[in-house]
C-alpha cells in the first residue's frame, strides 16, 4: 500500500477501518499475528494511530491483546460461534419484526441485496450481506436496540468470514434473504421475523455444527 498525506485526526480511524476490512473479509485470518510495525508501514503512518486503532478493535472483540502473544485477530471456534450467534437470534428476528410493524422504509435493504446480488468479489459481497442484515434493524423505532445489534455485528461477520472460508454458501444465503426483504415488503412482520430466525440459525448450525446449545436454537 503506498503512503498517502492523511490529517492526523483521521489516521487512526483510517488505520481502523482498513485492518477492520482485512478481518472481515479474510485478508487477516484468526490467530494472525498483527506487528505494530508492520501494519505501520503498510498503512504509511506511525506505530501510534494503529496501537490505538488496535485498542478499539480489542474492544469490539475482533483482536486479542495478550502481554506475551501480542496482539492476534481473534480465533473462532464454537463457543464463540454460540456466543454471538445466541445474541442474534434473541434481538435480530424482534428488531425485523418491529421495522415491519412501523412501516418502516427497506429500500436500503433492497439495496444491499442488489449489491451483494452483483458483487464480483467475496468482500465486496460479505459487505453487502452486512449492510443487508443492518437495514432490516436498524429502522425498528428503538435506538438502544440498534446499538445492541451493533455490537456484535462484527463479530459476526468474523464467524462468518471463517464459515465462508471453509464452505461457501452464498447462494442459500442469498435466496434466504430475497425470501426475507418478500415477507418484509408484503408487510408479513411474523413471517419476516421467522425467517430471519430461521436463516440465522441455519448458518451458525451448518458451519459450527458443535456449536448448538440446548434446545437447537444455536
Amino acid at each position: 500500500m503506498t503512503s498517502v498525506p492523511i490529517p492526523i485526526p483521521s489516521r487512526t480511524q483510517y488505520v481502523l477501518e482498513g485492518i477492520k476490512h482485512r478481518i472481515l473479509t479474510g485478508q487477516l485470518t484468526p490467530g494472525q499475528a498483527l506487528v505494530e510495525t508492520e501494519l505501520a508501514a503498510q498503512f504509511g503512518v506511525s506505530k501510534t494511530p494503529v496501537r490505538e486503532a488496535l485498542k478499539t478493535l480489542a474492544g469490539t472483540g475482533l483482536v486479542v491483546m495478550n502481554q506475551y502473544k501480542g496482539v492476534t485477530v481473534r480465533m473462532v471456534d464454537a463457543d464463540m460461534a454460540r456466543e454471538v450467534y445466541d445474541v442474534r437470534l434473541l434481538l435480530e428476528p424482534e428488531a425485523l419484526r418491529r421495522s415491519v410493524q412501523r412501516g418502516a422504509s427497506l429500500d436500503t435493504a433492497r439495496d444491499a441485496l442488489e449489491r451483494a446480488d452483483a458483487a464480483t468479489d467475496t468482500a465486496q459481497r460479505s459487505l453487502a450481506n452486512r449492510e443487508f442484515h443492518r437495514a432490516l434493524y436498524v429502522p425498528c423505532g428503538n435506538p438502544l436496540l440498534g446499538r445492541m445489534l451493533d455490537e456484535v455485528r462484527d463479530q459476526a461477520a468474523l464467524v462468518s468470514a471463517v464459515a465462508w472460508a471453509a464452505n461457501p454458501s452464498w447462494d442459500r444465503e442469498a435466496n434466504e434473504h430475497r425470501e426475507i426483504l418478500r415477507l418484509a415488503l408484503d408487510g408479513d412482520s411474523d413471517g419476516a421475523a421467522s425467517a430471519l430466525h430461521s436463516h440465522i440459525a441455519s448458518f451458525v448450525q451448518r458451519a459450527f455444527p458443535e456449536a448448538q446449545g440446548e434446545g437447537g436454537q444455536e
